[in-house]
């Protein structure tokens, strides 16, 4: 998800397509199975260049750098985690990682939040729903069936297409 503040300043600096079609787009990406910085850039690609090849391509440059990346990450906290883990220094750097991936998400969300996307008050109704039923569980410690990713986004699609049809 953090990946979609980077795809979306780089259609618009571009010129690829307008915000609200990229909003479009995003939206499209999260309920079509897969993850949706790939999803979002293969409709990118396709839109951007007209043609299969270029959400091919498009597909192919998202998941490559990722690829590699992560995959030294994981090498390199395998190693690292094996002679540390009981170090408390240790388990804070971690809590900070975690701490930060929640800050990338949150930051893709707020560059979203513009005129074009939320409308009106009942858009910010949505979202703000959408943000607790999320988070509350963390703070009660206890699940929620509500708050599953996958039954939030479709009643927030099902909610959105009653009140904009």
């Amino acid at each position: 998800m953090a990946i979609i503040s980077l795809i979306q300043q780089e259609v618009l600096q571009h010129g690829w397509m307008t915000e609200t079609e990229f909003v479009d787009i995003v939206a499209i990406s999260q309920v079509t199975p897969g993850p949706i910085g790939i999803n979002c850039a293969t409709y990118v690609g396709y839109t951007a260049s007209g043609t299969v090849w270029g959400s091919l391509l498009a597909s192919v440059a998202i998941i490559i750098p990722s690829l590699i990346i992560m995959l030294s990450i994981c090498f390199a906290y395998d190693r690292i985690s094996r002679k540390w883990q009981d170090n408390k220094v240790f388990q804070t750097i971690m809590r900070i990682i975690r701490i930060l991936v929640v800050c990338l998400i949150a930051w893709a969300a707020y560059t979203m939040i513009t005129p074009a996307t939320f409308i009106d008050t009942a858009s910010w109704i949505i979202f703000g729903t959408v943000v607790v039923l999320s988070v509350l569980p963390v703070f009660i410690k206890k699940d929620i069936v509500v708050s599953h990713p996958i039954l939030l986004i479709v009643l927030a699609g099902v909610v959105g297409y009653i009140m904009y049809i």
